[in-house]
C-alpha cells in the first residue's frame, strides 16, 4: 500500500468537499450539504481557522480524510471534535481508515487535548464496529438538538 498521510493544505478542499457530499449521499442527507466552497477554504485556511484536517492519498488522489476542530468543555477542557471522517467507497478494507484514525489519535496527543468525541448514526454498523475496536465509549443519553440561525 502506497498510503500518505499529511495535512490538509487550502488546494484540497475542492476534493474534500467532493468527499463531504459523498458521506452525505451514505448518510442519506446530500441536500443538507450547503457550504460552499469559499466559505469551506476560509474556514480552514483564513485568518482564523476553525478546522483541520489530515488526508490519505495514493498517487495525488484524496481517497480519504478526517476533519477537526477544538470543542471546549467546562469540565474537562479541549477536545478534539471529530467531524467528518471517511474514505471513498471504492478504497475501503485496505486500512486506510485505519491509518487516518490513529494518526488523528496521534494529532490529539501532540496537542494535549483530554479526548476526541464525535457522533455516529446508530444504524452505521461498519462505523460502529470500527469504533468498537478503539475501545469507544457509546453515549446513548445525550440528545441532538439544533437551532438554525441567520437563514431566511
Amino acid at each position: 500500500m502506497s498510503i500518505t498521510l499529511r495535512k490538509a493544505e487550502r488546494k484540497d478542499c475542492k476534493r474534500l468537499l467532493e468527499l463531504i457530499y459523498e458521506l452525505a449521499v451514505y448518510e442519506k442527507a446530500p441536500d443538507q450539504v450547503t457550504v460552499s466552497l469559499e466559505h469551506f477554504e476560509d474556514s480552514g485556511f483564513g485568518d482564523s481557522p476553525v478546522w483541520w484536517s489530515l488526508v490519505a492519498e495514493e498517487n495525488d488522489q484524496i481517497l480519504g480524510f478526517v476533519l477537526y476542530y477544538i470543542r471546549y468543555s467546562t469540565w474537562n477542557g479541549q477536545r478534539m471534535y471529530l467531524e467528518d471522517f471517511i474514505v471513498t467507497k471504492e478504497s475501503r478494507g485496505r486500512g486506510i481508515g485505519r491509518l487516518l484514525f490513529d494518526a488523528l489519535i496521534e494529532e490529539a496527543k501532540r496537542k494535549k487535548f483530554k479526548a476526541i468525541v464525535w457522533q455516529v448514526l446508530d444504524w452505521n454498523k461498519p462505523a460502529i464496529e470500527f469504533y468498537k475496536k478503539y475501545n469507544t465509549v457509546f453515549d446513548g443519553e445525550w440528545v441532538n438538538c439544533t437551532l438554525e440561525v441567520g437563514r431566511e
